[in-house]
């Protein structure tokens, strides 16, 4: 794999690498497609604003997320092909190539 993808993926999980961001990420999955206004992941999460706005910054500076204004809104929302690209980099080597994790086994750990 070129080292530049690895360097990209390396920034991603970094940026997924603190409990704050983590659940915001998550939180923005459940609330696909349309995505949260600031305010209101603030008032789910308990996160200062300005600690919020840190987190929101380093998860779309790694593209992670997407943002868009909504007149005075700023409107955000996970950026799933980032997550599929993401995922996708895990599940070639751990999934199909060695067979160290299979398709059902996360389907079951999901259910769970």
């Amino acid at each position: 794999m070129e080292s530049d993808k690895v360097g990209r993926y390396a920034g991603m999980f970094s940026a997924l690498g603190t409990g704050p961001r983590l659940r915001i990420v998550r939180l923005l999955l459940s609330a696909h497609p349309e995505g949260m206004v600031v305010g209101d992941i603030q008032s789910r999460l308990k996160i200062a604003p300005s600690t919020l706005s840190h987190h929101l910054e380093k998860l779309k500076h790694q593209r992670l997320v997407k943002v868009r204004r909504d007149r005075r809104f700023l409107w955000y929302s996970a950026d799933t092909a980032a997550m599929r690209e993401l995922l996708a980099f895990l599940y070639v080597e751990c999934c199909s190539g060695s067979g160290a994790v299979t398709v059902e086994s996360i389907v079951e750990a999901c259910r769970k």
